[in-house]
């Protein structure tokens, strides 16, 4: 696609592995922003959420490449063609999102003088094992994040290990309460009152990697089933099909022909999986920032079963708003969803309630739309 120079110079671009996640996960952002005046351009790899896109009123700009990818040499093409991008639109201002888009955009916004603020939405799969791929992203990193205004954490944690390591320093730092939900529109008020099922349903919407803990949730729908337990274990989510740490067709239908989990696919709109579930469940044991799912469905108030992981413990208060159990570990989270299942359906209720409450305190997307502003209001 070709470059159009904008006239507008209140410009700022988005820079992300695909539209699907500049959609999903900060479409609330830009709205807020397109609203105040702003143009939006976002630059990623071209999906069916490019249309949404463009349908809210931002530019698209196609750039090619993949997050997956190993060879650090394949991606400096990724940084000339962002730099090419960004010399043509002359945004105000840049937001870079996942590690490819925050070392090599970093330094291309630096070499033409052009703020940038670099997202860290979790540390991913290079942070997993301390090997040749951590120490390469690592010190990519370093080297990249001298450059941007400021860099932003979903967690403390992750905040924290940057700042260890110096791979950022904390002058720079700021921690998002993750990247916040639309309470609004993730209203338990959705499609009127809920209809009771005639099963108990348990609920996992994820990307389709093994470290979201999948077959941890395969393996505790079996162990309730061996005892007795009529329950549903559905599944939404999308297949990536490069990535190293990926779930495959074949594992999926294994365990459906076991009868252990029920794979819905992927939606565009979760609410209706969200409103007709009993407890959501989320057992990652990955590098999360602040699962959005989590946010969704606690905002929807559905009680919640997810790890003591990282990311996933900040959604859930413990007994509360619902159960944290060890990662990696189906036995306890088949005993924490036994124990869910035992709940009377009013506990429940008030579990979800209280987990609604939290949501709206600590990660309501207006604080993030905030945060964007403020940067903003200082270029």
């Amino acid at each position: 696609m070709a470059v159009q120079q904008p006239t507008d110079k209140k410009l700022i671009a988005f820079v992300s592995r695909n539209c699907w996640s500049v959609y999903n996960f900060r479409s609330d952002v830009l709205k807020a922003l397109l609203d105040d005046g702003y143009a939006v351009a976002v630059i990623a790899p071209g999906d069916e959420f490019a249309a949404m896109l463009t349908g809210m009123g931002c530019t698209h700009h196609e750039v090619n490449f993949s997050n997956k990818g190993r060879n650090p040499f394949a991606d400096i093409g990724l940084y000339f063609q962002l730099k090419s991008i960004y010399r043509k639109l002359k945004p105000k201002m840049i937001f870079h999102y996942v590690i490819k888009p925050n070392i090599y955009g970093s330094l291309a916004a630096s070499s033409l003088s052009i703020k940038s603020v670099a997202v860290v939405t979790g540390l991913g799969y290079a942070f997993a094992k301390r090997n040749w791929l951590y120490r390469l992203v690592k010190q990519l990193y370093k080297i990249a994040l001298k450059r941007p205004e400021e860099v932003w954490f979903l967690n403390n944690e992750d905040a924290g290990i940057f700042n260890k390591e110096k791979i950022a320093g904390i002058e720079k730092i700021k921690v998002l309460p993750g990247e916040g939900v639309n309470v609004n529109y993730f209203s338990p008020a959705f499609n009127g009152e809920k209809i009771p099922n005639e099963k108990f349903c348990f609920l996992m919407s994820t990307r389709l990697l093994k470290s979201k803990g999948i077959s941890v949730y395969a393996d505790a729908a079996r162990i309730l089933r061996q005892k007795n337990y009529e329950v549903n274990f559905d599944l939404l989510g999308f297949f990536e099909e490069h990535h190293p740490d990926a779930i495959t067709p074949e594992d999926l239908h294994k365990w459906e022909q076991e009868g252990l989990i029920t794979y819905k696919g992927f939606v565009k709109d979760v609410r209706p999986y969200l409103k007709a579930a009993d407890c959501f469940v989320l057992p990652s044991f990955y590098n999360e920032g602040v699962p959005r799912s989590l946010m969704e469905a606690a905002s929807m108030e559905l009680p919640i079963i997810t790890s003591i992981n990282k990311g996933c413990r900040e959604v859930v208060l413990n007994n509360s708003t619902g159960f944290l159990c060890n990662p990696n570990d189906p036995f306890d989270l088949a005993e924490k969803m036994e124990r869910m299942i035992k709940l009377t359906p009013n506990f429940r209720m008030r579990m979800g309630k209280h987990g609604r409450l939290h949501v709206m305190k600590k990660f309501n997307v207006e604080k993030v739309v905030e945060e964007y502003r403020r940067v903003l209001r200082k270029t």
